[in-house]
């Protein structure tokens, strides 16, 4: 069954993330992103930006957030065991920071149906506590039929 272009449009409460310095260390390690901006204290403080900051995919931490509500949602209703990750774009505006305060909303963008499969396209939308966009991404999903 096809994916109702209705559903272009949609969107899906806001979700807050308080960054904190150990969890932009525990990505950076994780993703082997050693720079020391990201994981070290001391240098971090002598920085421009007087804290341990995030390296930019740290993003996906907080966007990745409102992608779960778009697969459970009952009025979609996704077929989960014939969705796969098709593409993901994010383009970054400002730096990430220990202490910020990111809210994140989602809206699917974009819903097409072809002949074997569909495609979802959910835009993700960051704004850090002062109301600054710091990143947006498009998140693509294919589902065969």
């Amino acid at each position: 069954m096809a994916i109702d272009i209705k559903f272009i449009g949609k969107a899906y409460a806001p979700y807050t993330y308080d960054v904190c310095k150990e969890k932009i260390k525990e990505y950076a390690k994780a993703v082997k992103t050693l720079d020391p901006h990201y994981v070290d204290e001391k240098f971090a403080k002598k920085s421009k930006y007087g804290t341990i900051i995030a390296p930019p995919t740290f993003a996906v931490v907080f966007g990745a957030n409102l992608i779960e509500p778009v697969f459970t949602d009952k009025e979609l209703n996704l077929n989960m065991s014939m969705l796969v990750h098709g593409e993901q774009e994010m383009d970054f505006f400002e730096v990430i920071k220990a202490g910020d305060s990111i809210t994140t909303g989602a809206v699917i963008s974009d819903i097409k149906n072809k002949e074997k499969v569909d495609t979802i396209t959910v835009e993700v939308t960051s704004k850090n506590q002062h109301g600054k966009l710091v990143c947006r991404g498009l998140y693509t999903f294919v589902v065969r039929k």
